[in-house]
């Protein structure tokens, strides 16, 4: 338990320092000033570590699947709504940045909570921070799958002029074979994981780029002028037109997520205190300039029946843009291109919702911890436990998409609502209970600029949770068309809440500490007494623990 005020439950067999090889001197340091001993192999380059975000965001494929919010609000929510929120993300960035490159672990959402939160918050915050983080990304598993599998099938359907139509049935079990094929290559593909987000990477810019220049040459007949891309207002919904605008945030929203991942490959990355936060800036930095180049391409050229592309008969606004600037040739090669790059997409997310879940299961925080915080030294270091369990839960979650879409698309609201509450506790309790406490590390944005950027971030977070809850369509919804994400999310943090004060409460202290003093090198063991930890012998184990405890801490 450090000076700081951190308390940790300490590992009772804590087991050896895992192999020298597994990462350098200085990385090894950095994780065991927060108790943790390095367990998975750092094989991931700063490059790499951006192009897992990147990956992730799956830029075209993310902007395709939620042109249903920016559309109905015309050319200017497609284009300004894309640049202002995309802005407002750089922004929530910029604070997690701090955070990541001063503390960089893979739990370092709910690690923060703990560490910065007063002692009568700081359990219940950093548990349901743990698990509105880890539902999260499990759900954003099942929201990029999803968006395969319907991206996947209306290449079928194009190539069959739109007489077929897939049913629920057949849209899950294509998700559920792409949940299985993620799981087998996250799996068996450990050691070139990170070369492959160089690759996934490449591939996203090809796709960007044939479309940038297919879309304009095929639609060179109709193309729309500057006035119409720029200042261009629609309002296809029954909301007021400004509200109509703020609804096409959730564009950009829902793409430039998951840059916390990032975060939780920072036990698998080189020099992770410089490339966390440069992973995270790059991969938001990227989405919003090439995003912005995109959304104009995508509002010169649609056409100005906009009601024509929300209601395609393809099921998929960008599989009718594509078709009516370059045909049913070209469009089935655009959107095989296309679903290829979301199934990138799906097999990042995995990874980064797997090393989560490890985090999580390592501080015994979720059922069945002691199985899943195993680490498969024989497939390369990796937590293949926790693979499997993400694949097992995003197979169950995906039943959603067998009662209605609009039930599956609030199981998927998790990947927003859910990740925005988990990025904005943290930055709130270090600006409201723990600034004394923060250290800055290579990267940060100043004592001037850190706290306001931090209330901006919050604001903008609490933002983006309440609008993700609105239905889209109007006020006074249909059970079909109205939006359940306030329910799903509200039972997700409820049921969080209700687990630790029912039981986990009378075991969950925070983070552990799993390193072992006996096995620590020199400069560990520098590194930790800077970090006000001393060592004492429990039983007949030398462990690393603090001198401080809280009372509060005690009494828990």
């Amino acid at each position: 338990m450090s000076s700081h005020g951190f308390s940790t439950l300490v590992d009772r067999k804590p087991s050896a320092v895992s192999a020298p090889e597994l990462a350098s001197e200085d990385d090894a340091a950095v994780l065991a000033k927060l108790g943790y001993k390095q367990e998975l192999r750092r094989s991931f380059s700063m490059l790499e570590v951006f192009g897992i975000a990147f990956s992730i965001m799956g830029l075209l494929p993310s902007i395709a699947s939620t042109l249903a919010y920016s559309i109905p609000a015309g050319p200017v929510g497609m284009v300004w709504g894309w640049f202002l929120a995309s802005g407002f993300i750089f922004i929530v960035g910029l604070a997690i940045a701090d955070l990541g490159s001063a503390m960089p672990t893979s739990g370092g959402l709910y690690w923060w909570t703990h560490f910065f939160s007063s002692p009568a918050t700081r359990n219940p915050l950093s548990f349901l921070v743990g698990y509105s983080n880890t539902l999260g990304f499990v759900s954003g598993l099942c929201s990029i799958d999803y968006g395969f599998s319907l991206m996947f099938l209306s290449v079928i359907v194009i190539a069959r002029d739109g007489s077929w139509t897939p049913s629920n049935g057949v849209i899950y079990a294509t998700f559920l074979g792409c949940v299985l094929c993620h799981g087998i290559l996250a799996s068996v593909m450990s050691k070139i994981m990170g070369k492959l987000q160089t690759v996934f990477v490449v591939t996203n810019f090809i796709l960007i780029a044939a479309t940038v220049i297919a879309l304009p040459i095929g639609a060179r007949n109709r193309r729309n002028d500057g006035h119409y891309v720029f200042a261009q207002a629609e309002n296809l919904t029954t909301w007021p037109t400004g509200w109509a605008f703020m609804l096409s945030w959730l564009s950009p929203i829902w793409t430039i997520g998951s840059f916390d991942s990032c975060i939780h490959m920072s036990e698998e990355c080189v020099n992770a205190t410089k490339a966390v936060p440069a992973g995270i800036l790059m991969s938001i930095g990227s989405c919003w300039v090439f995003g912005f180049f995109i959304v104009i391409v995508l509002a010169a050229t649609i056409s100005p029946d906009l009601e024509s592309i929300t209601g395609s008969k393809f099921g998929q606004p960008m599989a009718q843009i594509y078709f009516d600037a370059v045909g049913k040739n070209g469009t089935m090669g655009l959107m095989s291109l296309l679903f290829i790059v979301q199934f990138m997409m799906g097999l990042s997310i995995l990874v980064a919702a797997s090393r989560q879940t490890w985090a999580f299961s390592r501080d015994g925080a979720l059922p069945l911890s002691s199985f899943f915080r195993l680490i498969s030294q024989r497939c390369g270091y990796i937590p293949l436990r926790a693979i499997w369990g993400c694949v097992f839960l995003a197979a169950i979650l995906g039943l959603f998409s067998l009662i209605a879409p609009a039930a599956a698309q609030a199981l998927f609201s998790l990947s927003i609502a859910g990740n925005n509450l988990a990025w904005g506790i943290p930055i709130f309790a270090r600006v409201v209970w723990g600034q004394r406490k923060f250290k800055p590390g290579p990267f940060y944005t100043g004592d001037r600029l850190s706290v306001p950027i931090a209330w901006t971030a919050i604001g903008f977070l609490v933002f983006g949770i309440v609008l993700c809850m609105f239905p889209v369509e109007g006020p006074n919804p249909t059970p079909q068309s109205m939006n359940y994400t306030v329910v799903v999310n509200m039972a997700v943090w409820g049921g969080a809440l209700a687990y630790y004060y029912i039981d986990a409460r009378k075991w969950f202290i925070g983070p552990r500490i799993t390193i072992a003093a006996a096995d620590l090198t020199e400069e560990q063991r520098v590194a930790i007494r800077e970090e006000g930890l001393d060592v004492k012998t429990v039983g007949a184990q030398e462990i690393a623990t603090g001198n401080d405890v809280d009372s509060a801490t005690r009494q828990s």
